[in-house]
């Protein structure tokens, strides 16, 4: 079995259910995706940390991973520690949803390895219609991070690329509804 046969396989057991929900995107769906569930799992984290840096080693100049918290945090995680394996180090950083509210006031964690103008790319769980990933990226830029595209672990194929397209980016889906339900 391939890592990525596995880690469909993973993500079916731990991450998808069959009921109805509110997603983030206000939208109602009658299936949920829930990454975190697999990208927690110690295979689960392994097999994605390994997966998203196939995805973004050949990206030209790629310096760094990071998104939003919470369900980027063990994705950009695991993606750094694959890259260091790997003997191409990408460091990670973690996107807050509001700024911190002591010490350095910071919105992004993981500061210290970053520099402005260094070329990154945002990590998600799931894509649905690409909101959460617009969000990251325009925080991001306003940090003075140069944003090249966006990979996630599961594109729900509900609009999200094409809103991420339009707005001037790439995605790139390990995985995309379709071929996890296949």
């Amino acid at each position: 079995m391939t890592n990525r046969d596995r880690l469909k396989q993973i993500i079916l057991e731990k991450s998808y259910e069959k009921k109805k929900v509110i997603l983030s995107s206000g939208l109602e769906s009658d299936f949920y995706f829930d990454g975190k569930q697999s990208t927690l799992h110690p295979e689960g984290s392994f097999l994605t940390g390994h997966l998203f840096f196939e995805a973004i080693k050949d990206v030209a100049d790629v310096e760094r991973d990071g998104g939003l918290t919470l369900g980027a945090n063990h994705i950009a995680t695991a993606t750094s520690l694959s890259s260091f394996l790997e003997k191409r180090p990408i460091p990670a950083f973690i996107i807050r949803k509001e700024p911190k509210g002591h010490g350095t006031g910071a919105w992004l964690e993981g500061g210290k390895n970053l520099q402005s103008g260094a070329r990154v790319v945002i990590v998600e769980d799931v894509v649905t219609s690409g909101g959460s990933s617009l969000k990251a990226i325009r925080r991001a830029e306003e940090e003075g991070l140069v944003v090249l595209g966006v990979v996630t672990l599961v594109d729900r194929e509900e609009g999200g690329r094409e809103n991420i397209e339009k707005a001037g980016y790439w995605l790139k889906a390990i995985y995309t509804k379709s071929e996890i339900l296949s």
